[in-house]
């Protein structure tokens, strides 16, 4: 692939995920019951941080930051760099703010939560917790490959 082809593809790709993240938000990470014989309730982030906010506004507030504004900050940073609209200077600031986004610390707390269970109840992982991962890794793996762009690419 050409350097034109890479860079198109990183910001359709980019560009992808400004769309996905709010489904991955809504969709079912996974469902939980009290008992195996009541029915299981879905859960999903913003189901997470909805009851998160009624418990402990604090930390609420901390993990939406995180969690939804930060990854979805930075893939807009990451856009707007890709369309010339930001400094290849901005690189390290988007590195700061990968590094503050806690998307993947999130999805690492859910597959532990997933892999201990709760002892009295079930656990059921769904379809959100596989597109949150894909769009986590993705990120990831978009941020560095356009990263490696702009070290090649003059200024």
């Amino acid at each position: 692939m050409q350097a034109t082809e890479t860079s198109r593809f990183l910001i359709c790709a980019n560009l992808g995920l400004l769309v996905l993240y709010p489904i991955a938000w809504f969709a079912p990470l996974m469902r939980a019951g009290f008992l195996p014989l009541f029915s299981l309730n879905e859960i999903s982030v913003i189901t997470g941080l909805q009851s998160l906010w009624k418990s402990d506004v604090f930390l609420a507030l901390v993990v939406t930051v995180f969690a939804l504004f930060a990854p979805y900050l930075k893939t807009i940073l990451l856009a707007l760099l890709h369309f010339g609209l930001l400094s290849q200077r901005a690189l390290p600031a988007l590195h700061i703010m990968g590094k503050l986004a806690m998307a993947d610390i999130f999805l690492i707390a859910v597959y532990i939560t997933l892999a201990k269970g709760i002892g009295i109840g079930r656990i059921e992982t769904a379809w959100g917790l596989y597109l949150f991962t894909v769009l986590i890794l993705s990120s990831i793996l978009i941020s560095w490959r356009s990263k490696q762009s702009s070290e090649v690419a003059p200024d």
